[in-house]
């Protein structure tokens, strides 16, 4: 499946997890343009274009762990839904946690989904899957600066 309107951003800090996410990519058929951050703080300025390159077009979904350093999720997704520019990007909490605390949070910052990282190759492409299904079937608008959401 590739739509280059829908980008993708995938802000991970584990090399390991970022390298099964792009292999589940590739086994799922998903080649929508990948941005990836290591970190909260280093994802947002990509988004804004502050000391990088801003990511045109903006991700249509953000996959996002909690447990990073210098920015983790939870202070991210407080700044994203924040910026009138950002706040109505998708973003699916990519996690080892289970804890129902962190559950909570999430859904706080209206999340689309909570996935917990299956440790099995084979339960993470199929997770995979449903991203693609939620591309393929879900219409999202393009965010850009002229249509403030």
């Amino acid at each position: 499946m590739r739509d280059a309107s829908k980008t993708i951003m995938l802000v991970e800090d584990d090399d390991v997890d970022v390298m099964n996410v792009k292999r589940a990519f590739k086994k799922n058929n998903i080649t929508n343009p990948l941005y990836i951050a290591n970190n909260g703080h280093e994802a947002l300025a990509m988004l804004l274009g502050e000391g990088v390159e801003k990511v045109k077009p903006l991700p249509s979904v953000i996959l996002l762990d909690i447990n990073m350093p210098k920015m983790n999720g939870f202070d991210f997704l407080k700044q994203l839904r924040s910026d009138p520019d950002l706040k109505a990007i998708s973003v699916f909490m990519l996690t080892t946690s289970n804890e129902q605390q962190d559950k909570l949070a999430a859904y706080q910052f209206n999340v689309a989904g909570y996935i917990l990282k299956p440790v099995e190759a084979t339960v993470f492409i199929d997770t995979i899957k449903l991203l693609k299904d939620y591309l393929t079937l879900i219409e999202l608008p393009e965010f850009n600066s002229q249509n403030k959401c």
